[in-house]
């Protein structure tokens, strides 16, 4: 029998997750029904939005229950097909993939990745989730004028990497915050102007208003904590803040979010603080795509992916990302 070893949830994390939450089981591999594609697993995404997923607290994700498989993003090839959409040796991506070699995903949820300049893990990174994120994060919800400083947290990271891009590309001020000396020297070859290690900072507001002379206009904040604390005090009249992600709280998700209250700061700025969840922009997605896509090839931007290989690695890169120690868009290849 070819095996087809499964990653499922052996327990809820109490605090920041550990590969211990996982149990590595061996499974058949499954037969797709009606309306599904069996498919092997090329690359499996990991991404901060998962950590909700594997908690007992109300969230904008359906949850795993102990004991689930684990699933996620990810691009693989057809190897059966119950749709009429798709046939065997298409490649496809969808939100679904299993954590293990063999799995089924609806077909309802599958895309064909098209034939582009681009590697197929792009669909997973600038031409998925994280690109589509910056795109829709930076230019819808934070509606950016010409020449503002625009604020990213999490800067090298998946969607950190590109939003930098397309605030340069649209002719904004960006300044990137992340955690190593490594990953700001990477931001700066990506075009942002300055730079804030918040790792190493002894005073992250005073750091971040030397960084951003004129102030804050549009804080993309992919991380909350401190972070959006020295945001929020540097933050302009009318600024702007698109909470993004929240993985500075990752080992506290089942508590109460605590830290300074910006009530009165938020009144006087007249400032606007808003959600972003990538779905409410679905119907956009191919222009978005389509504009990622060009400026790729026009070799307007680059990407940085950090690749772990094997089934056996996911949760282990699962781990490090949300710790911060992925240096890009952290994938698995299978």
């Amino acid at each position: 029998m070819i095996r087809n070893p499964s990653w499922v949830l052996r327990s809820y994390p109490s605090g920041m997750p550990t590969v211990g939450n996982w149990m590595l089981e061996d499974r058949p591999i499954p037969e797709a029904t009606k309306g599904e594609l069996l498919a092997k697993t090329l690359w499996l995404s990991v991404d901060p939005y998962m950590r909700g997923r594997i908690s007992q607290a109300k969230n904008y994700a359906t949850g795993f229950g102990v004991g689930d498989l684990m699933s996620g993003g990810g691009v693989g090839e057809v190897i059966k097909s119950e749709s009429p959409d798709f046939k065997p040796g298409d490649i496809v991506v969808s939100d679904y993939f299993g954590w293990q070699p063999f799995t089924t995903i609806p077909a309802s949820s599958a895309k064909l990745v098209a034939a582009t300049d681009a590697p197929v893990e792009a669909s997973l990174s600038f031409l998925g989730m994280p690109g589509l994120t910056a795109y829709f994060a930076l230019l819808k919800t934070g509606d950016p004028k010409e020449g503002e400083t625009v604020l990213i947290s999490a800067a090298s990271g998946g969607v950190g990497q590109i939003a930098g891009q397309i605030a340069r590309i649209k002719g904004l001020d960006p300044v990137a915050v992340a955690g190593t000396d490594a990953k700001l020297e990477w931001c700066k070859q990506l075009g942002y102007r300055e730079c804030v290690n918040h790792r190493t900072s002894a005073d992250l507001v005073a750091d971040v208003a030397a960084a951003c002379p004129n102030g804050v206009d549009l804080f993309i904040d992919n991380t909350a904590g401190p972070i959006h604390d020295a945001a929020m005090l540097n933050l302009n009249t009318f600024g702007r803040v698109v909470v993004v992600g929240t993985v500075a709280l990752a080992d506290r998700f089942d508590q109460p979010d605590i830290g300074l209250r910006h009530l009165r700061k938020t009144l006087i700025a007249r400032a606007r603080i808003e959600g972003f969840l990538l779905d409410d922009h679905e119907s956009e997605f191919e222009t978005a795509k389509a504009d990622l896509l060009s400026w790729f090839k026009q070799g307007l931007f680059e990407t940085r992916e950090d690749v772990i290989e094997g089934i056996e690695a996911v949760p282990y890169a699962f781990v490090r990302m949300m710790n911060g120690e992925n240096f890009g868009k952290q994938l698995v290849k299978l």
